[in-house]
């Protein structure tokens, strides 16, 4: 472990630049950080899509926005804005070129990647310090790695979401809507076709939850166009048509994940969210390995894990995608799954693998080990 040599940082420049669940196994870093150096000014570098995970935010001071998507332009734009800072620490947790920029912008005295064991694209070149070669673990495991090699405790995990009191409101509106039914989160796709579930298979899982479960199917997710098919689909296809709040924004899916019951997802943001505040996440994969990508220390026995081969042992190394995996997941697993979930919202006892959240979503050492 290389030894740092310094004094407690002023300005921390976290880069971490997307996706979305990404994001989210970020806030547990920034945390153990605010609690370390109650006096250091955190900065996030982050692309506009996620932003609003970081807005407001208890641990972060400033939120600067890199819109990679103007190209040189954009660029040129984070350079200046990132030029009237003074940082002497910079953490740059992603493995792709366009972190490249910000981790050199910072002009940090210390900036921290990962080693070229695991960077991609040259990124190790842009730091001074990086992180010993290990194998690749859960996403979490492996942002951690920074807080420890710092000699920062990260314990208890904190997310620490926020929603504030007009998201409150507009959380209290849909609730109305649910007629006292508690409500399931379905995530009809992802940002990659491959990780998703079949769009028609979701038709008998809202079925169930409509009918048999006794409370109300609810469609979350972005505004894109597969995911606006997926969802026409479902409800075309349904009994009873399920709530949809569909949209874009990531604040209206932080509250309305908080408000729900369970959520059903596959490998994408939301089922981080979802983990984050605390509902029960029935993860959906085969094309991605839930070890390294599922919900953190949480729900594993609400996972259905098409990815591992049967009698082998969890491997969170293995991060090579499987074709063809998610059309193996029947929907009587699903809904399964969802009623053990909903289940455990009435039986403290039931056999369910919990987080150990708090109100500011909070996971101490040894609580919830994954297998």
């Amino acid at each position: 472990m290389e030894s740092t040599g310094r004094k407690n940082p002023r300005h921390i420049c976290i880069i971490l630049l997307t996706g979305l669940g990404d994001v989210v196994h970020g806030l547990p870093v920034v945390n153990a950080f605010r609690r370390a150096w109650p006096d250091a000014r955190i900065t996030w570098v982050v692309e506009p899509m996620p932003a609003g995970i970081l807005q407001p935010h208890a641990s972060i001071d400033q939120v600067i926005i890199f819109e990679k998507k103007r190209g040189v332009a954009g660029v040129r734009d984070l350079r200046r804005r990132m030029a009237r800072e003074r940082f002497d620490l910079a953490i740059d947790f992603n493995i792709y070129f366009k972190s490249i920029f910000p981790t050199l912008f910072s002009h940090a005295t210390e900036r921290w990647t990962f080693g070229r064991d695991r960077a991609r694209d040259g990124v190790w070149l842009a730091g001074n310090r990086h992180l010993p070669a290990r194998p690749r673990r859960h996403t979490q495991d492996m942002f951690l790695e920074f807080v420890e090699v710092l000699g920062v405790d990260p314990y208890p995990l904190e997310w620490r979401l926020e929603i504030t009191p007009a998201e409150r409101e507009q959380q209290e509106r849909f609730v109305e809507q649910l007629g006292g039914r508690r409500a399931v989160a379905l995530v009809p796709a992802s940002a990659n076709v491959k990780k998703d579930w079949p769009a028609d298979r979701y038709v008998d899982v809202v079925n169930a939850i409509e009918h048999d479960l006794g409370a109300r199917g609810v469609l979350v997710g972005g505004p894109g166009e597969r995911e606006v098919e997926a969802a026409r689909t479902i409800e075309s296809g349904s009994s009873r048509k399920p709530l949809s709040m569909m949209g874009d924004g990531v604040r209206r899916l932080i509250w309305i994940l908080d408000a729900c019951a369970a959520a059903v997802a596959p490998d994408t943001g939301p089922l981080h969210i979802a983990r984050a505040v605390g509902t029960p996440v029935v993860g959906l994969f085969g094309h991605t390995n839930p070890w390294r990508v599922g919900p953190y220390r949480a729900f594993e026995e609400l996972w259905i894990d098409a990815y591992t081969e049967p009698g082998e042992a969890p491997d969170p190394s293995n991060f090579t995608p499987k074709l063809g995996r998610m059309e193996t997941i029947e929907p009587r697993a699903v809904i399964e799954k969802v009623e053990r979930a909903l289940r455990s919202e009435n039986d403290a006892g039931a056999a369910v693998n919990r987080p150990h959240v708090g109100e500011s979503g909070r996971l101490h050492a040894g609580e919830g080990e994954a297998r």
